[in-house]
């Protein structure tokens, strides 16, 4: 199995429910750190939920670098792994991350189990989820906040952490969740219809 067979599966059989609520956005392919990291799948509600794929024909090499990427922006995490990485995977990944193990059945059906839920992410980092926001967003946030002139000129850098010095914790997730969820024309599969028998990613993913 591939990534994509195991996407199409997942977004098919296990976020079929996120597909149809209109209080949640589904996101492939959804940038971290400015490009550093892209992840998987990512599902934006009243939480940031990130999924990480490792198919039979991925390795594991870049997984450590990932899991920091994740660790900084998610609320909750699972890594959707094939079964020949299972333990390698349970040996390197964080005792908070939830981990589903995928098989392919005997007439090519995809199967999902999960291994172990995730709890919910103590250590985020305020900076790396303000980097989720485009320039745009940042400004406006800062407008609203009071801040014109020059100071909504500077490179982006700056824009993020005057953000993360006036918004506490909460109030910067909600804020940008808000962003997010407004976004037209933004990198996410097509809905499904009740009637789907298969999804198929966007060409963007």
């Amino acid at each position: 199995m591939n990534d994509l067979q195991i996407r199409t599966s997942f977004h098919k059989k296990c976020l079929r429910k996120h597909h149809f609520d209109s209080s949640t956005i589904v996101v492939d392919e959804l940038g971290l750190r400015h490009g550093k990291c892209r992840a998987d799948i990512a599902i934006i509600n009243g939480h940031l939920i990130g999924y990480e794929i490792k198919s039979d024909v991925d390795s594991l090499r870049r997984l450590d670098g990932q899991i920091a990427s994740y660790n900084a922006v998610f609320d909750r995490v699972f890594v959707i792994v094939a079964e020949r990485h299972l333990n390698e995977a349970i040996a390197m990944l964080p005792e908070w991350w939830g981990i589903i193990s995928v098989t392919e059945g005997q007439r090519g059906a995809v199967n999902f189990k999960t291994v172990r839920r995730p709890k919910r992410n103590t250590c985020v980092d305020n900076y790396a989820v303000a980097q989720l926001l485009w320039r745009n967003e940042a400004r406006e946030i800062l407008e609203n906040l009071g801040i014109h002139g020059k100071q909504l000129r500077e490179k982006r850098a700056n824009l993020y952490i005057r953000i993360v010095s006036r918004l506490d914790s909460s109030e910067l997730r909600a804020t940008i969740r808000e962003y997010l969820m407004k976004r037209i024309n933004w990198r996410h599969p097509s809905p499904l219809s009740p009637g789907d028998d298969l999804f198929q990613p966007s060409a963007t993913s």
